[in-house]
């Protein structure tokens, strides 16, 4: 069958092993010093392991491989302990593959093994440190009342959650829920000097390169699913000059096409001075 599944550049791999935590399916392995995927049953192709290369070694493509077994997954992973077996359903969750995670849970229950609280009840229930926690997500909730300084003078940041970087978030993450979402080119933030007052502060927040990042395909989904599932209100998207950059709001521009709700978009394109050279609405 068709479906997608991670593919690893060996020319980029440095063998650092990073993307080995976050993946706890156990489809990777370092062997003769590069990662490899060592089965297509195990790789279930959402790329939790992306934002763990520091190579950029790893992206998604679609391609025949076996079909992916969450109960062949589960069985492996339940050996390694519960609290890499919350780690796993989380991973479900966050990724919204509810059909995987009913999987999961029966097997659990058929082999009389109990992992405490199930996810999905508004609370991140992984027990251990493993994988990367700058991946996890976290809300922190917006800001109330006017712009505030901190006890340095300096203004406090406008941020109501983590990860930002588009590879990373989930649509599933309760802080995008209804929100408005900011779309930003990375460079944008570090060229206006007012972001966080005057953009960020209300919004929810994702940032990606349309010129250096792989696997866009998978950002075009994540921005189908923030309209359609996490019915955000609206989408801003902030761009830089540059030509490449205009990519960003391509990939808006074809999710809207594709999302079955009609989510308005607002743009603003930026000079290399952070000031403000066009904006309009799709």
């Amino acid at each position: 069958m068709k479906r997608k599944i991670i593919e690893i550049d060996e020319g980029k791999c440095n063998g650092c092993g990073l993307c080995i935590p976050g993946c706890p399916e156990g489809a990777l392995k370092v062997i003769d010093g590069k990662a490899r995927l060592i089965s297509d049953l195990f790789c279930d192709g959402l790329g939790a392991c992306i934002g763990h290369c520091p190579e950029g070694a790893i992206t998604i493509e679609e391609r025949e491989a076996s079909p992916y077994d969450e109960r062949q997954v589960i069985a492996g992973i339940a050996r390694q302990g519960k609290a890499v077996v919350q780690e796993h359903l989380e991973h479900l969750r966050e990724h919204n593959q509810t059909t995987y995670l009913q999987q999961a849970l029966d097997y659990l229950r058929e082999q009389g093994i109990t992992v405490g609280q199930e996810p999905g009840n508004g609370r991140h229930v992984s027990a251990h440190p493993g994988g990367c926690p700058g991946s996890r997500t976290v809300s922190f909730g917006p800001r109330a009342g006017a712009p505030t300084l901190g006890e340095t003078g300096l203004r406090l940041s406008e941020l109501t959650h983590w990860p930002i970087q588009l590879h990373l978030i989930s649509p599933a993450a309760p802080h995008f829920r209804g929100s408005d979402l900011l779309l930003a080119a990375d460079c944008v933030a570090f060229a206006m000097g007012g972001f966080h007052e005057n953009q960020l502060r209300g919004k929810t927040l994702a940032i990606a390169c349309p010129k250096l990042d792989q696997g866009q395909d998978v950002y075009l989904q994540k921005l189908t699913s923030l309209m359609d599932d996490a019915a955000v209100n609206s989408v801003t998207v902030l761009i830089m000059q540059v030509p490449c950059c205009s990519g960003l709001l391509h990939l808006a521009r074809r999710a809207v096409a594709q999302a079955e709700r009609k989510v308005p978009i607002r743009y603003l394109v930026v000079g290399l001075r952070g000031e403000t050279l066009q904006e309009g609405a799709i």
